[in-house]
């Protein structure tokens, strides 16, 4: 079951993000969280910027309303989306 909490301001995703992958895309998920598979390296932040974006523009949104809550340093990350409701997310990632 996917971790997806609807809060007042917007939702928490948990991700799991597979840096250095063949192209930027949604991969399924990994236990509970949404798998996404990157291009960029888990070097200096990069694929936490990446993932960042590429969260935003799935949804249509800036990147300044997707933050990185935990796990800036790991590949499962729990990530907060504001200004969607869980409904738009799971219609935008197929879930």
């Amino acid at each position: 079951m996917l971790f997806l909490k609807e809060e007042k301001d917007g939702v928490l995703l948990k991700v799991r993000v597979q840096p250095r992958a063949a192209r930027n895309q949604v991969a399924g998920l990994y236990e509970d969280a949404l798998k996404i598979r990157l291009t960029a390296p888990p070097v200096d932040g990069e694929a936490n910027e990446a993932c960042r974006a590429f969260l935003a523009d799935s949804l249509s949104l800036p990147p300044s309303k997707v933050e990185i809550v935990s796990g800036h340093a790991s590949r499962t990350k729990v990530v907060k989306i504001a200004g969607v409701g869980a409904e738009k997310v799971r219609r935008a990632f197929g879930l």
